[in-house]
């Protein structure tokens, strides 16, 4: 029969081992793949309101911003499609890159894709920071999108499977507090280095660092269990188990784990093979959780924020340094998911943060159409401005512990080993997909859409929150080969995962 390992059981089974410290280091290096990710996103925004960068790139849109003869409204001083093209640009690479990542991490494993991902992501950050026309700007910006879409792919499966059940959460989180850190890493360089005439060449060009760690990272862990067996390596797969999970006896799983790899050796076409209705439930959440991930509006807010707060009013050094502390609060929220995440489950995070999220929209929103309404003129008061910055960070910090972690780990945990690829491929290309719509749209939504933008986005976390409380189930502490048993005590996934018996050995059958 071809498919997953379905385990018909109503217990969890829990497996043999530690929390070793060889795991932990182990994820600690890979995760920092996310910082590639993260540091991007944190520095596009900054440079893209750095004057001396504008003037050499885009000198049409220093002139709108530099407009004083009100022809121009607030909301639309920064709306220019070659602007947003050189943002956006890298998604759509990263998107492409996805489904190149998918067939690399499956036949030479996961850290083979980890490595290809920081060495695209080197030499794309060297091209942006000796750049010296459009042309090699983008051409970098799209070698960085490779290097984000290999990263993204096989990171937080990487984490998901090296991690025991009972942390995965809070391992596989680390992704998410890398990105952060990237981030907020880059709102700092942006802040000291907006006034030097190169500033922006700095910028963009430390991106090499984490590259750098990364593509050395890699040489030195050790793939995953899950990845040597796929790829016929069985003795050195149940080392690695051993040395991950700290002790000898590590039949039950490595059994499990050879069982799933069987199935998944059946299947001949994955992608084909996710499409089926027993994988339905996977499909969806790999889809729709990053869909309405970029649709929580929180990517506006950080590859934008600079801009965005300078539309607001704020000063050019008032308006980085407002990124930096937005910055630092997704930093410190994330450390709550961490705290929480395995302690409490996904489903409440999920909860809880699309409330907060919600409720600070509608604030925004309201606060910017009382002072800018739809002419776009009008200005903040300083004490409006920290008001309006306050709501902002509480709205980061809810997707920081809901939507932004869970949103990598839930579509990395909740596919079997036959489609464990495709499914991660398909999570980061809706993920980058509309990461790059977002970018390109943006400005122009903002231009048009005035302070209705942000009752847009928060139209859809109501959406995203209530399909949370009717759809999905908790996949807490379930070990991540017997996953399916989740969708099948489900009200509604039920009808589309098929019964199973389990012999006493564990083992499905038909």
């Amino acid at each position: 029969m071809a498919g997953g390992v379905l385990v018909a059981s109503t217990n969890e089974r829990q497996y043999e081992g530690n929390v070793t410290m060889f795991v932990l280091v182990t994820c600690l290096v890979a995760a920092m793949g996310g910082l590639l990710f993260g540091y991007d996103l944190g520095i596009t925004g900054g440079v893209t309101s750095m004057e001396p960068f504008l003037v050499k790139f885009f000198p049409g849109v220093y002139k709108q911003m530099k407009d004083e003869s009100g022809h121009e409204s607030q909301y639309c001083k920064f709306d220019n499609e070659l602007l947003t093209l050189f943002t956006s640009s890298l998604y759509l690479a990263a998107l492409i890159a996805s489904f190149f990542a998918s067939t690399t991490t499956r036949m030479l494993g996961r850290k083979a894709s980890m490595f290809a991902g920081g060495l695209f992501f080197l030499v794309g950050a060297l091209l942006n920071g000796f750049a010296v026309n459009i042309e090699m700007l983008i051409i970098g910006r799209l070698l960085l999108g490779f290097g984000v879409g290999y990263c993204n792919q096989s990171v937080p499966v990487y984490l998901s499977e090296m991690a025991p059940a009972k942390i995965r959460g809070a391992l596989n989180m680390g992704f998410q507090m890398m990105i952060t850190i990237g981030i907020l890493g880059a709102n700092i360089i942006n802040y000291f280095t907006s006034n030097l005439e190169s500033g922006w060449r700095i910028s963009l060009g430390i991106g090499a660092v984490p590259a750098i760690l990364l593509c050395i990272g890699s040489f030195f862990l050790g793939d995953t269990p899950n990845s040597m067996i796929e790829r016929g390596q069985k003795e050195g797969a149940k080392k690695m188990l051993q040395k991950i999970r700290g002790i000898d006896n590590v039949d039950e799983e490595f059994q499990d784990l050879i069982d799933a790899s069987e199935e998944a050796k059946k299947v001949e076409h994955p992608w084909k093979n996710i499409t089926q209705l027993r994988y339905r439930p996977q499909l969806t959440f790999c889809s729709l959780i990053p869909f309405f991930q970029q649709l929580t509006g929180i990517n506006v807010i950080m590859f934008y924020a600079p801009v965005l707060f300078k539309t607001l009013g704020f000063g050019n050094n008032a308006s980085l340094m407002s990124a930096v502390i937005t910055g630092g609060v997704n930093v410190l929220a994330t450390f709550v998911s961490i705290f929480t995440v395995d302690k409490f489950g996904r489903k409440i995070l999920f909860l809880e943060g699309g409330v907060q999220m919600f409720i600070c929209q509608i604030i925004v929103g309201s606060m910017i159409a009382i002072k800018f309404g739809v002419s776009g003129e009008g200005s903040f008061t300083h004490i409006e401005a920290n008001i309006l910055l306050f709501f902002i960070c509480l709205y980061v910090s809810a997707f920081a512990w809901s939507w932004g972690p869970l949103g990598w780990l839930v579509p990395s945990e909740i596919c079997s080993l036959e489609v464990r690829s495709a499914g991660q491929a398909t999570n980061v290309a809706v993920n980058m997909l509309f990461t790059f719509f977002i970018a390109q749209v943006f400005l122009t939504m903002l231009c048009h859409l005035k302070f209705g933008l942000f009752f847009f986005f928060a139209g859809f976390v109501l959406i995203m929150t209530i399909f949370i409380v009717l759809f999905f189930p908790e996949t807490n502490n379930v070990p991540i080969e017997e996953m399916n048993k989740v969708w099948k005590s489900h009200w509604f996934w039920t009808k589309f995962v098929p019964d199973v018996v389990v012999d006493q050995d564990h083992k499905a059958v038909a």
